[in-house]
């Protein structure tokens, strides 16, 4: 009866390490971990980048075509540059915008591209010059209750 119990273990702990097999190939396939060797450096310089760190997403109209490969501060012009991974697939016009969106009130940030009209290409290496930062919600706050106080003393 010993080694009934041996072999159902045995059975048992096969079957939870081939779950546990497939869940981390599976997830290792989903994830942006595998090295992207078909894809294009650009990079875009924003005087205000929270929420955005190494890894988050880069979309063109909701859909995912890059992730954030690095960021640091230009120390010329003290602007957070950020390099982009973009999808080789994916050719940006040369006067394509790009600016920190967040997935809804409370949600994370990603960078969101507007393509331009452009003929011309960015190829590996350029810069977007077109960028439009994040959007404080905390100061965007503070203006609008300081600004109702404003006005209630207007009306007084």
């Amino acid at each position: 009866m010993n080694k009934t119990n041996n072999y159902f273990e045995i059975i048992i702990g096969t079957f939870v390490l081939a779950a546990a097999l497939i869940f981390l190939l599976g997830s290792f396939n989903k994830s942006s971990v595998a090295a992207q060797s078909d894809s294009y450096i650009v990079t875009a310089k924003f005087s205000n980048i929270d929420g955005i760190s190494s890894g988050s997403d880069v979309k063109i109209s909701g859909i995912k075509v890059g992730t954030v490969k690095s960021q640091n501060l230009d120390s010329n012009t003290f602007q957070a540059s950020v390099s982009l991974d973009i999808n080789s697939d994916i050719k940006l016009p040369y006067d394509s915008s790009i600016k920190v969106s967040s997935e809804g009130l409370l949600g994370s940030k990603y960078l969101s591209i507007a393509p331009g009209s452009q003929e011309e290409l960015l190829e590996n290496g350029d810069e977007i010059e077109f960028t439009q930062s994040s959007v404080n919600l905390e100061d965007l706050l503070g203006k609008f209750i300081f600004s109702s106080k404003d006005k209630e003393k207007k009306d007084e």
